[in-house]
């Protein structure tokens, strides 16, 4: 005897339906088979609310049986031939008159017992198993309805009736001896002994199902439903879930009782006793292959089976000196909990015996307080345990393989990869069987951390990066582009794939959680966008709470210099060219490296200085390593170099000032540049590297521009005053040319002692052949003393800085 089972979506609807009259006409071409069906798709929540609302004394009740009603007479009137119709029409009347009859006497007396309820929830199940037995009588094909309360024995734990396998296996055997060519058999219902009608819990079919399959020794259990078998994480959180191709009894049993909505859990009992093979199989792709849950599939396949999540958890932690070395007490606490019928999903115990957790279902909490106050009273009033603690909106994930007891690291892989991402674990439990670790987290958290934890069990060979970014000027528009050439090679040589969520300019941002087509940011961010905030782009930014996540800020301004602390703080890492937040306060300085070392974060601004060049990692190195920086000697400003590389006795400064402007090698406002204030910036970044306090104001700057210039009221005002004052700059290039010199703007760094401004430069130093708008930094050390450690290359222009900062990025996407 074959037995399969059709979950409540595979009879939502007529055309689902038909889905299943074909499987069960292929299946039986191999002999007779029983059918478990489920409820149509929603009718049992339906009958759930109607019966609330009655026993309310709520008229909404009659609302709901309408719409039941009206959903079971469409069913079979799409389903069923004219002809055939009014036999099954009567039928389906009868069963919703008794119903509405129960309905009616509930909310008469406004009272519902679990007995009733029983009752009332039955009636899904013998309205689908009425009209899709009827439906295939009408399509030639001879099929049966079973009854299970003639054959499913159970006592009277109404609501989750426990099944008398003694009685129920030799009626299952004696109603099925004559092995008709199709049985339907209604999923979920059954009775007592003395002819009361029983369920067998929300998701009870899959359990009629198994019982049959056990009590008739079938070759193979197969569960039909929505999904082409176990996924290894749910497929609603997790985009890249997959199904399972095999799973041990025991691993499906835990990915069950841990919210794997796939199959019920008492399923896999009857069948695990006669080693029945269950298959999961999707009714709506019947081709696919499934999952086998068989006893001889816990050593095939991944080390980690799969990830499951329970939502809506509430941790309750019992502590107190009172608890140490006292006999029976968690005895006691676990009976309190049980006489008030409250479930304990998960529970951890610390080795001093002084603090005992249990994890329970939030709308649990009342009865379980007043349980613990109740059993332990005087404890409570001699202050030998302290108040029950209470912590909501928690969730408990589960990571389930019984291979985890051969591989050394599985836990520290997982507490590694949740805290690289922010996910504070509340609680832990791993059972001694070592096929389950729990952990307990926030609910807001569950998203990333099973996104994390299955790019890193089972994805290891793609690692998702999300890019949050601010700024799309020349420099963010070059780092878009560069990003967007380099998405495949990064796919197939680095398996990055790196995403960019968010982009945002001054007034508007455009977000795409999956990541957007960098064809179309442009458009996108015209057309498709919102008003850009600050707030607005980190609080969603917050909400979104992806996995691996990089905020790159590409601008010079300050209030969003300001977040970057915040930022860190969710575990999200950040890069930026922008050298305010490094520049601020030292104490500002430290605090974001110290909250990126606590959350767990990246903060890397190697753009800060020298735009692509490696200065800052090459200090890193150096100070990592045991060295020791004497003396900095650095030309740090691409546009300056540039200037004075391209200025001499046959052109005017202004010129060569405006064609930096225009090359893009300055700020919009040359002056930025020219007053030096960016140089000491740079200098001041290296010397903290270094490992150094001190602020910015403690770098004297020698100007060389005339104040008048400096202060001109506009920028066009600007370059008028410096044609008037070129004698000065023409000056400047004489005394250099007549000293065999060259003019080079340098920021020096030596014996504690910082400042910057224009120098001239001998043939003979590494900074006399500087050319364009190359910057140079010379790091003397202990270990460099005589010939100082040199990198040098390009330190100014879009291309160059977006180039470092992508460069930065790479670096968080490598670093785990």
């Amino acid at each position: 005897m074959q037995v399969l089972k059709f979950g409540g979506t595979s009879v939502a609807s007529a055309k689902n339906i038909t889905l299943v009259k074909d499987i069960i006409v292929q299946k039986q071409e191999a002999g007779s088979l029983i059918a478990v069906v489920s409820a149509l798709g929603g009718i049992t929540t339906q009958l759930v609310n109607a019966s609330l609302k009655a026993s309310n004394g709520d008229e909404g009740y009659l609302k709901l049986l309408n719409q039941v009603e009206q959903k079971h007479i469409k069913t079979v009137q799409e389903l069923i031939s004219v002809k055939a119709q009014s036999k099954t029409l009567g039928k389906v009347k009868i069963l919703l008159n008794d119903l509405e009859d129960i309905c009616r006497g509930v909310f008469l007396i406004q009272e519902l017992t679990a007995k009733t309820s029983d009752k009332i929830l039955s009636f899904g199940e013998k309205l689908s198993s009425t009209i899709i037995t009827d439906f295939l009588n009408d399509c030639g094909i001879n099929t049966s309805l079973a009854k299970p309360q003639e054959f499913i024995i159970t006592d009277n734990n109404y609501g989750r009736a426990n099944v008398d396998f003694g009685v129920t296996v030799p009626k299952i055997s004696a109603y099925f001896s004559e092995q008709l060519p199709v049985y339907i058999c209604p999923g979920f219902i059954a009775s007592s002994k003395d002819n009361q009608w029983t369920t067998l819990g929300r998701g009870g079919s899959d359990y009629t199902a198994a019982i049959l399959a056990s009590a008739l020794d079938a070759a193979e259990l197969e569960i039909w439903t929505d999904v082409s078998g176990m996924m290894t994480a749910d497929p609603r959180l997790v985009r890249s879930a997959y199904a399972i191709n095999e799973i041990s009894y025991e691993e499906a049993m835990e990915l069950s009782h841990f919210g794997a909505k796939v199959i019920y859990p008492p399923t896999i009992q009857p069948a695990l006793e006669k080693s029945i093979p269950i298959r999961i199989k999707n009714t709506f792709s019947k081709e696919d292959a499934g999952t086998l849950i068989s006893a001889n599939a816990s050593a095939n396949g991944h080390l980690i089976k799969g990830l499951s999540s329970i939502q809506n958890i509430a941790l309750l932690n019992v502590s107190g000196s009172g608890m140490v070395g006292i006999p029976n007490f968690s005895h006691r606490l676990f009976r309190a909990l049980s006489n008030a019928k409250v479930n304990v999903v998960l529970i951890t115990q610390a080795s001093s015996e002084h603090t005992i957790c249990v994890g329970i279902d939030t709308s649990d909490i009342s009865k379980a307080i007043t349980a613990i106050e109740s059993e332990f009273a005087f404890e409570l009033s001699a202050r030998k345990i302290n108040p029950v603690e209470v912590e909501k909106e928690l969730a408990i994930i589960a990571l389930v393989g019984a291979n985890m007891k051969e591989q050394v690291g599985v836990s520290g892989n997982m507490f590694s990869v949740l805290g690289q991402n922010g996910v504070n674990i509340k609680a832990i439990a791993q059972g001694s069987s070592e096929r389950n670790i729990s952990v307990v987290v926030h609910e807001k958290e569950v998203k990333k951390a099973l996104n994390s934890l299955h790019e890193s069990f089972f994805l290891s060979d793609k690692r998702v990066i999300n890019v949050f970014m601010i700024g799309v000027g020349n420099v963010g528009s070059a780092l878009i582009e560069q990003l967007r050439k380099q998405k495949s090679y990064l796919s197939t040589h680095h398996h990055i794939d790196l995403r960019v969520v968010a982009l945002a300019n001054s007034r508007k941002m455009y977000f795409q959680e999956r990541g957007m087509d960098l064809k179309e940011w442009k458009n996108k961010l015209e057309h498709e966008s919102e008003p850009m905030t600050t707030e607005s782009f980190l609080q969603k930014m917050a909400e979104l709470n992806l996995r691996n996540s990089i905020f790159i800020d590409n601008t010079a301004n300050a209030d969003i210099a300001s977040v970057y602390n915040g930022v860190l703080k969710e575990s999200i890492s950040v890069v930026t060219p922008n050298k305010i937040a490094c520049t601020n306060s030292y104490e500002e300085y430290l605090n974001l490296k110290k909250t990126a070392l606590k959350y767990k974060a990246k903060f890397l601004f190697e753009t800060n200085v020298g735009a692509g060049l490696p200065v800052i990692n090459t200090l890193n190195d150096l100070i990592k390593s045991g060295d020791e920086i004497i003396k900095i000697q650095a030309v740090l400003s691409g546009s300056l170099n540039f200037i004075f590389n391209n200025f001499n006795e046959n052109t005017r400064f202004a010129d060569i000032v405006r064609q930096a402007q225009e090359e893009g090698y300055t700020e919009p406002d040359p002056r930025i540049d020219l007053s030096g204030v960016d140089v000491k910036r740079k200098i001041l970044i290296l010397i903290r590297e270094s490992g150094l306090n001190m602020e910015i104001d403690d770098i004297p700057s020698r100007a060389f521009i005339p104040d008048e210039c400096m202060n001109a009221p506009t920028i066009e005002e600007f370059f008028n005053k410096l044609e008037e004052h070129e004698a000065t700059f023409q000056k400047m290039i004489a005394d250099a040319k007549k000293a065999g010199k060259k003019i080079k703007y340098v920021a020096t760094f030596n014996k504690g002692k910082a400042e910057t401004g224009v120098q001239l430069i001998e043939s003979s130093h590494p900074l006399y052949n500087l050319e364009g708008k190359d910057n140079i930094v010379l790091f003397t050390t202990k270990r460099y003393p005589e010939q100082p450690l040199v990198v040098k290359g390009a330190g100014a222009g879009a291309e160059v800085t977006a180039s470092g900062i992508f460069a930065d990025i790479m670096r968080i996407a490598n670093a785990n």
